[in-house]
């Protein structure tokens, strides 16, 4: 039997705003996510789940307890490091695909990696235009960003977050701002990525057909995991 290998954990992982009033977003969230795992995370509105992205994702240090990923405790590093780590190992992909309108596709795609400043300039732009390959949209990689549809520009954010191969994927309803039709490609596409490349996923969404489509979905109230459905 394969072991288990753990991307993501958190143990006791608490939340607090002070201001104006002292408020718990998060009480002690105890979770793993496993290599290769596709999770979804929901929830009412003000129930965490955003709240729990952020911080998970690095982009929220404030926090209480710890967050293990990828064998490196983030509680105890320096702010640099963590942003080091967020740089390297973790992809984001939000429900606004956050593109430089004036670049070209290419060039947003490769601009993480040239931020990590672990390959050459040349390096970089064919892990770009592979992973643009790889994601059905590489015929449009001159095109400046702005000139793509949605759908196309949601693709690229996620060749975007896959540049430099991180641990783990984060998006924060990344169908919300799409139809029905492009909504379901994109959910084909993390799908496919966790299929062939086993990457590890874990989303916010709204969307219930799109938390079906995963592996786990955990559902959050008031701050709280209030249940987990796996799926087989």
């Amino acid at each position: 039997m394969a072991m288990r290998e753990i991307i993501l954990q958190t143990l006791q992982l608490s939340k607090f705003y002070r201001d104006p009033v002292e408020f718990q977003a998060l009480k002690n969230i105890n979770l793993e996510i496993e290599k290769g795992e596709f999770i979804s995370i929901v929830g009412a509105s003000g129930s965490g789940k955003s709240t729990l992205l952020y911080v998970l994702s690095t982009l929220d240090t404030d926090y209480e307890g710890q967050i293990i990923l990828a064998g490196e405790d983030l509680s105890s590093l320096s702010q640099n490091r963590q942003a080091e780590i967020r740089n390297e190992k973790i992809g984001f992909v939000f429900q606004f695909h956050y593109l430089l309108p004036e670049f070209t596709v290419l060039e947003n795609v490769s601009l993480p990696a040239m931020k990590l400043g672990r390959w050459s300039k040349e390096e970089i732009e064919h892990r770009a235009l592979k992973k643009l390959e790889l994601l059905g949209i590489s015929d449009q990689a001159t095109k400046k960003a702005n000139k793509l549809s949605g759908g196309q520009q949601q693709r690229v954010a996620i060749a975007r977050a896959l540049i430099n191969d991180p641990a783990i994927i984060f998006g924060d309803e990344p169908t919300g701002n799409l139809d029905s039709k492009n909504s379901q490609l994109v959910i084909d596409l993390l799908k496919e990525l966790k299929r062939d490349l086993h990457q590890t996923i874990c989303i916010v969404t709204h969307d219930m057909n799109l938390a079906e489509q995963t592996d786990r979905t955990i559902t959050l109230h008031d701050g709280e995991i209030l249940k987990q459905e796996v799926r087989s």
